[in-house]
């Protein structure tokens, strides 16, 4: 659990221009994943966005796929593609391979390592088309 810098997205309608987003992870008492992603909408000085969609592992066989529940009607399908072996970095992916999502646990990432993630989700044939790099302080 805890928290994720978001490096790299595609872009929702919710989330456009998103600066410095960060996601971060709880497990609650009855077993769900209370969620917070946050996010600056445009840049350091954009008006702060927070959604807190509530998850929860589907398959626990593998612990890689997950349900998110946002406002409290809508269920989306969620893949944990990637997970260093330090668990400092995670690759997210949803199902239709339009939408996913690059991860690590510090505010910077190094430019290979950022190209790397994205070219295994290129191997894995997500449309990358709309992906998008997030900046942080």
């Amino acid at each position: 659990m805890g928290s994720w810098y978001v490096y790299g997205y595609t872009p929702t309608m919710l989330d456009r221009d998103a600066y410095g987003a960060t996601e971060t992870y709880e497990l609650r008492d009855d077993g769900k994943i209370q969620t917070t992603y946050r996010f600056r909408k445009g840049g350091p000085e954009g008006k702060e966005k927070t959604y807190r969609p509530v998850g929860w592992v589907h398959d626990s066989t593998s612990n890689a796929e997950w349900r998110m529940r946002f406002f409290g009607v809508f269920t989306a399908p969620y893949y944990v593609v990637y997970v260093s072996e330090d668990y400092q970095y995670t690759i997210i992916g949803h199902p239709n391979k339009r939408l996913a999502w690059i991860m690590g646990r510090s505010p910077q990432i190094a430019s290979a390592r950022y190209d790397a993630l994205k070219a295994r989700l290129a191997s894995l044939d997500y449309d990358l088309s709309g992906f998008e790099r997030i900046d942080h302080d």
